[in-house]
Formats: C-alpha cells, structure tokens, sequence
C-alpha cells in the first residue's frame, strides 16, 4: 500500500512539473502569472540592492548619510546608495519598476547596465524609459512578447480621436499610430515580411473611426480592393492616382479657406458643426507613382509628386495624413522622393533585402536601429522596427490578421463611411459579399458614379 501511494505522489509530482512545462512553452502569459511573476518579484526584491551595486547603479553617500550612520546608527561601514524603489508594478507579461535616481545617476546609465539586469534577475528582457527628469521606468518582460502577439486588453494609453493600435512593442506596451503626433508615416519591408499584415491591422483601426479613408493602390487595386466599403476613394492606375491627389490639393486648399475664416491654424480648433472629417491617405507601393516608362509619363509623375510633397508639407493641420508603403524608397526613384521622406516622420521598417533600405527608413531618424532592422529573421514575418523623430527607437510586431479579417471589419464599419462629394467619382464599386447558409447577403453594392 505504501509503494502504491508513493507511486501516486510521484506520478503527482511528475503530472505538475510537466503541466508547468507545457504551459511555459505553450502558455507563457498564463506561466508568468502564476509562476514566473512571485519568483521575479522576490529575486528582485531580496536581491536588489547587490545587484545595483554590482552593476555599478550606486553612489556614494552624502555628507550627512554618512555622518548619521556613523554617528547615530553607530556603523562604522557606510553602503552606496542606489536609486530609491518608488513603485513595482506586476502586469501580465513582465515587471515595471520606477526608480528615484540619486546625485551623479543619468538614466543613460541605468540603459547600459539594462542587459546585465536581464541575467541578474533572470527577466527575457529589460527596457529602460525615463517618465519625468529624475525618474527612470524598468520594463521587464518575462518572456518573449512577440514570438505570439496578444495585444493588451486595457489600453489606457490608447486614447484620442486619431490613435489607432497597430503593433506590439517588445516590453509588452502596444504601439500605436497617434496622427496628431505624428501625422504622415513611411512603412518599407520586403516581400512576404508581415508589411500588408501591418497595412491591413491599421485599415482594421481606422475602419472604426469617424474618417475618410483613401486608397491609392497602383497595382490595381489587388490589396486595398478588399476595403472598398470602407474606402471614400480608391485609385488604382496612375492616371486615377494624379486624378485623385488633384483632388485631395484642392480639398487642402479649401480647408485653409475655412481655418483662415474662423481666424484658427487647426483642424481641431474648428467648432464641430463646421470641422471637416479627417482624411487617411493609404499610398500602397509608392515607388509606383514615381517610376516612369516612357517620357510622355514624366510630366504625370513631376504632378503627382509635386502633391504628395504639398500634402506631406501642409496638409496636417487641414486634418489629411499619409500613410506611404513601399519596399524601398530613396533617392533613386527619382525628383522629390527625398522630400517626400523628410516629410514622413512616422518610420516602421519590416525585413529588408539589403542595408542600404532599412538606412533609407531609420538612417535619419534612428541610426542606431538600422542593425536592428537588418537582423529581423525571415520566420518572423510581421516583426518590425519602429523609429521617431526623436531617436528613439523599438521593436514590434503586428498580430496576425487575415484579409479575409479585415475586410470584415471594413463591411461592418460602412456607416462611417463620411458624405464626400469631391470624392464622389472616385468611389470603388462594392463587390456584393456572397450569401452564406439561408440567409441572404446584408452588404448592398454601392452604386458606381461615373
């Protein structure tokens, strides 16, 4: 009997390690929670003022620590001090910790010594921010975030008339496109690299708010069809394109009028009754309005870019962004490309074929991330390399969404669709969506203008 129920125990024994196994490869958010969070949280906790002082995050005591601890606490050894622990925070992915800097630290000090807090307490990662002067934010991850994406579910720091999720950066916080803050963007990435699965995430985001949307797909129409109900316009060819940006100049041209006639330099700064809807220019494969054929087609290109600089340049504050995707974009596609990119400050670079595109899209703005971006493995489609104006830089990773998912949205989302009439003759026509079961089919062709 006592073999029997020791076998029992062991086999209990054996079951648990293997169901914690299993959930560490296959469920590692539920693993961290339960195991990987209380064992980080008290290595931290118990360890963390040897590791500040091994990692070389301490400073000496002032004049008067010193003093009172040799003077009234009667110790005759006086310990470095490290930075102050203002608050640990457990999430579902990792760790945030805020620290109070002391004297003669700099967060710059706190980021080189980030990968020896990695090892230290046994974190996948550590990412290191600074909120307020002062104060620095460690961000651990407990395991890699973006082998499986699962975007957040609270997204407190999602929020705005114009904020879209898109992306989840590597210390579990979502990336988002904010086009107050960065109003025109440039997406480069090589085929099958996750660039459309991006594309088709942010159309997904924005379907769901009250703007226009705007395709200009020269590859006629073969990945932005898909969101015609969505659409308020969609080019297809370049004579559509030239067409439409004609258009879209001259819509930028009329809202100045307006902000000029209420005395206001914003869109946002109109009353709400008169405040046009916001315009999301979608350009898939820019290099195709660029490159030319024949020389006939060369005064249509010089007009085409022409545009897209303008609207890049000015059309911000009429509430109209652009969204510019490519596999590469530089200098030898011809006159303008390289305003054009200046004017794109919002940079998300996918895998690449060669150094010298993922420096077109990070070069300028983040150099130090186009290592980063040139190291991205094949097998990780849809992993990416975000960089801003300011430097910084990180890397994301779009969760998988299928046309066929997207396009759901769009179909479902048709009401938004804004009234437009200068937009009017360039609406797509709606392919009917196919009766499924019994039921007959909800989607309405919309008729075509002419």
């Amino acid at each position: 009997m006592t073999d029997v129920t020791t076998l029992l125990e062991l086999s209990g024994v054996a079951a648990g390690a293997g169901g914690i196994g299993y959930a560490k490869v296959r469920a590692p958010r539920a693993y961290w929670t339960l195991v990987g969070l209380p064992v980080t949280w008290g290595r931290f906790t118990f360890t963390y003022g040897s590791t500040m002082d091994a990692c070389g995050l301490t400073v000496a005591p002032s004049r008067l620590r010193s003093f009172l601890v040799r003077n009234v606490a009667r110790r005759a050894e006086v310990q470095p001090v490290p930075p102050k622990v203002r608050r640990v925070t457990g999430t579902s992915t990792g760790l945030r910790v805020t620290l109070r800097l002391p004297a003669g630290l700099e967060p710059a000090d706190v980021t080189a010594a980030s990968e020896r807090l990695r090892h230290a307490w046994g974190v996948h990662s550590v990412h290191v921010t600074s909120p307020r002067p002062g104060f620095v934010e460690l961000r651990m991850t407990g395991y890699d975030v973006l082998r499986r994406v699962r975007m957040p579910h609270a997204r407190r720091s999602v929020s705005g008339p114009m904020v879209v999720p898109v992306a989840l950066r590597e210390d579990g916080t979502p990336f988002v496109r904010d086009y107050r803050q960065v109003p025109h963007a440039l997406t480069l990435g090589a085929n099958q690299s996750g660039k459309s699965m991006y594309q088709r995430n942010l159309v997904a985001g924005l379907a769901k708010l009250p703007v226009g949307l705007v395709g200009i797909d020269c590859k006629r129409g073969v990945e932005q069809r898909t969101y015609a109900p969505r659409l308020s316009a969609l080019a297809t060819t370049p004579d559509q394109a030239s067409t439409l940006l004609d258009a879209l100049v001259a819509e930028m041209e009329r809202r100045f009028d307006l902000l000029s006639a209420h005395g206001v330099s914003d869109l946002w700064d109109l009353p709400d009754e008169v405040r046009p809807v916001p315009l999301v220019v979608l350009v898939d494969e820019v290099a195709e309005l660029f490159l030319t054929t024949v020389k006939k087609e060369e005064e249509r290109r010089d007009r085409m870019v022409q545009h897209m600089v303008r609207l890049a340049q000015m059309a911000r504050a009429v509430g109209i962004f652009l969204e510019v995707c490519g596999q590469r974009f530089g200098s030898e596609l011809g006159r303008g490309a390289t305003a054009l990119r200046a004017q794109l400050t919002g940079r998300v670079v996918h895998r690449v074929n060669d150094k010298q595109t993922a420096e077109m899209g990070l070069g300028d703005v983040a150099p130090d991330a186009v290592f980063a971006a040139t190291s991205i493995p094949a097998d990780r489609p849809g992993v990416a390399v975000a960089g801003d104006s300011s430097g910084g830089w990180s890397r994301i990773r779009t969760p998988e969404t299928s046309p066929a998912d997207a396009a759901a949205v769009c179909r479902a989302h048709t009401h938004l669709v804004p009234e437009l009439p200068f937009l009017d003759p360039f609406r797509p026509a709606i392919t009917p969506e196919p009766a499924t079961g019994e039921g007959p089919s909800l989607v309405k062709p919309r008729p075509v203008t002419d």
